[in-house]
């Protein structure tokens, strides 16, 4: 006979389930999907990001570091957003970021296509959310989702633009997001 049938699990039963803890994982299609640790290079384009939103960013919204989005239309999908900044307020008995308006994802070579072809599609279907970050971290390089009417426009940033993140009312310097790193081995350049 067969392999028995995988089963799926909802985000209600996942956000229950006791995963190893040193771990990361999302949810996809029902399935648990652990998550590579985050580079170096990912952890500090991380850090520098959320120190830019943090500096400006008024009350009461809030910025947050691997936040949980829950997509009202599936109970089948829990992604963590590397960033995420809502202007909701937060219950602590709360598994998700409540109506996010930003989301920024931090793309690595085993995380990008998923981030550009899973993600990045459902994020935009969440009405919350304005503006979306696809952040390289192998060059100075962001491209820039927001909202505009019923439709996205997509502006590709570098090293010296500006992000002009509406939603929140202030610009970021692209080259702050990389602060503190030499991307010259990651773009295969030799010194």
């Amino acid at each position: 006979m067969g392999e028995a049938a995988l089963r799926r699990i909802t985000v209600d039963e996942f956000l229950t389930w006791d995963g190893d803890p040193d771990r990361r994982y999302e949810l996809i299609a029902g399935e648990i999907v652990a998550m590579a640790p985050p580079s170096l290079h990912h952890a500090l384009i991380a850090a520098n990001a959320i120190g830019e939103i943090r500096q400006r960013l008024k009350p009461p919204c809030k910025v947050l570091s691997e936040a949980g989005v829950r997509l009202a239309w599936r109970n089948d999908m829990y992604y963590q957003a590397d960033i995420a900044v809502t202007c909701s307020p937060l219950d602590r008995d709360q598994w998700g970021i409540p109506d996010p308006i930003v989301i920024i994802e931090i793309l690595s070579p085993s995380t990008e296509a998923h981030d550009r072809s899973v993600k990045l599609v459902d994020y935009r279907h969440i009405l919350s959310v304005r503006e979306i970050l696809l952040v390289a971290s192998n060059d100075k390089k962001v491209e820039h989702w927001r909202r505009e009417g019923a439709g996205w426009t997509v502006v590709d940033l570098e090293a010296a633009d500006s992000i002009d993140l509406r939603a929140i009312g202030f610009d970021i310097p692209v080259e702050a997001l990389y602060e503190g790193l030499d991307l010259s081995q990651a773009a295969g350049a030799t010194a």
